[in-house]
């Protein structure tokens, strides 16, 4: 594999696995999940219908033609979350010392990377 490839691969990565393990939280109903939701106003169906979308995007981001897609709806998703942050929920979420915002950070990041990286192959 070339060293582009490679990169690529592990930029894909990134936000598909901060997806992918946050899902745990948000479907077995985690109190910091249900936190977060209700001081949205949109717990239960916000952090149920979150976590499906969020699914869709880590697979789409993991499969390579689709990987744009993934990563414009990530921005939409992470926007979202980094806007929650820091509007409504602050930095620290129940004493987590800023590790979701962080995560939500690197996922933003990484699917405005993607995008960018992709952009040859999104059809509009």
């Amino acid at each position: 594999m070339k060293t582009k490839s490679i990169f690529h691969f592990i930029l894909r990565l990134i936000p598909a696995i901060i997806l992918l393990q946050t899902l745990f939280y948000k479907f077995s109903a985690a109190p910091e999940s249900v936190y977060i939701f209700e001081t949205l106003g949109l717990e239960p169906y916000g952090r149920i219908g979150l976590g499906v979308a969020e699914l869709i995007i880590a697979i789409l981001i993991l499969v390579p033609k689709t990987t744009w897609l993934g990563a414009l709806m990530g921005i939409g998703i992470m926007g979202g979350a980094v806007a929650s942050h820091l509007f409504k929920l602050g930095i620290v979420v129940q004493n987590d010392g800023g590790t979701l915002f962080i995560l939500a950070v690197v996922t933003l990041l990484s699917c405005i990377a993607l995008v960018w990286l992709n952009k040859s192959k999104i059809p509009f």
